[in-house]
């Protein structure tokens, strides 16, 4: 694995986000704002009048991506808040440098201010109205996809340094997953959840999530009521899986289709619920899930595939965002699939390759045309930082004992020389 090179990046990409700040636009920017919004909610509820509204939108995202700038301002977004925290918290891990610590903690502070401020317990969301299908999701509304990765941030600092408000948080957390998320019953077995606390969404991805936050929880706080909640989700999700492997987004008829990181975000949960609990269904699943997600889900060139069967017009080739989740499915399950290490290899080094930016940033896609290169903290940025810190983590484990009397005055790339 490229070590050197890994290392490099995550050094470069350090220091711009130092200097670029914490706030960015987003893959809503075009649709956040006032006039994003209606023309979205046009094109949900009346289809060729919608269409027309929002095809200028399309436009600029497929040969003007820079144009988002126009639409609406640099957000923070708490789940990018969250992969930056466990981005730093695992180079702590590889290096025990308390520079990279102490930047963990200010995501960890960050996020205790960002929660959703109208809910009893800690939770968080969006924060911009998000139009959907289904309606508008205000801002401050928590989301299930967003919940889970703030609790993973603060239970692997807890387990790094155990600090009471971290521990009491995390009891919050799991509280709103267990009874602010509602559960939808499907039938003696099974149980989809809500995406908010007020929908009856059946998302694929959501119970996933909620199952494995759950089942962690459960390991955690030594609940076994969680463990019944998280099972309920689990079965829902192992019974969603199709006979070729594949998950579809939604359960609902409606939302078939299959693309990439939705399906990493699935199997991942489902691998970390293995790893806790050793249930075989999820292994069956997996097995069948990794042999769909290999053969469907990559292009020629060995990098990751949008969708595998593209549901409406795609104007790009590759995301920044399906590398990321990628580069972390193939880390968490290469171990248990070998043919994942030749995935991971290749996939690192095309981004090593074509998608680091003179500044230290990532671009965000490869368009049909040129490149999206405005960074958006949670369109990829994070999530890659994450994936590659996790990487070099790693790599690196077994050489921690040459860097533990470093002494953590050392700034960064002091320790990068080291």
């Amino acid at each position: 694995m490229q070590t050197n090179e890994i290392r490099n990046v995550l050094e470069s990409f350090t220091d711009w986000l130092e200097h670029y700040g914490e706030t960015s636009w987003d893959h809503q920017s075009f649709f956040a704002g006032p006039i994003g919004r209606r023309a979205k909610s046009l094109y949900y509820h009346h289809k060729a009048i919608g269409t027309a509204t929002v095809a200028p939108m399309i436009f600029c995202e497929a040969f003007f991506p820079s144009a988002r700038v126009c639409f609406h301002h640099p957000m923070r977004l708490p789940i990018a808040d969250a992969h930056y925290a466990m981005g730093f918290a695992s180079l702590y891990e590889a290096t025990r440098n308390e520079y990279f610590f102490d930047k963990a903690v200010h995501f960890l502070e960050i996020l205790e201010r960002t929660r959703c401020v109208d809910f009893k317990e800690y939770c968080w969301g969006y924060p911009f109205d998000w139009v959907t299908r289904n309606g508008v999701i205000p801002a401050g509304m928590p989301l299930i996809t967003t919940t889970p990765y703030v609790f993973e941030a603060f239970l692997q600092m807890e387990q790094l340094r155990p600090h009471l408000k971290w521990r009491r948080i995390l009891e919050s957390i799991t509280r709103h997953v267990a009874t602010g998320i509602k559960d939808i019953r499907l039938s003696d077995r099974s149980s989809t959840c809500s995406y908010t606390p007020f929908d009856k969404v059946g998302v694929v991805n959501a119970s996933a999530y909620r199952a494995f936050t759950l089942t962690s929880a459960s390991r955690f706080l030594g609940d076994d009521h969680l463990t019944e909640i998280a099972g309920r989700n689990l079965n829902f999700v192992l019974e969603s899986q199709r006979a070729d492997g594949a998950w579809p987004y939604a359960m609902d008829g409606k939302r078939d289709f299959v693309d990439h990181f939705h399906t990493c975000f699935v199997m991942k949960s489902l691998a970390k619920i293995y790893f806790l609990t050793g249930n075989e269904d999820c292994r069956q699943a997996l097995t069948n899930g990794v042999d769909f997600y290999l053969k469907n889900l990559f292009s020629e060139d060995g990098m990751p595939r949008p969708f595998a069967r593209a549901p409406r017009l795609t104007v790009y080739r590759h995301e920044l965002y399906d590398c990321a989740e990628c580069i972390n499915l193939c880390l968490l399950l290469r171990n248990h699939f070998p043919e994942l290490d030749k995935t991971l290899e290749t996939v690192i080094a095309g981004f090593l390759e074509n998608w680091i930016k003179p500044d230290g940033s990532f671009r965000s896609r490869q368009l049909m045309f040129g490149w999206d290169n405005v960074p958006m903290h949670r369109w990829g940025q994070s999530q890659m930082f994450r994936s590659l810190a996790l990487c070099l983590k790693e790599v690196r484990a077994a050489d921690l004992h040459h860097y533990e009397n470093l002494d953590s005055k050392y700034y960064v790339r002091d320790l990068w020389a080291a």
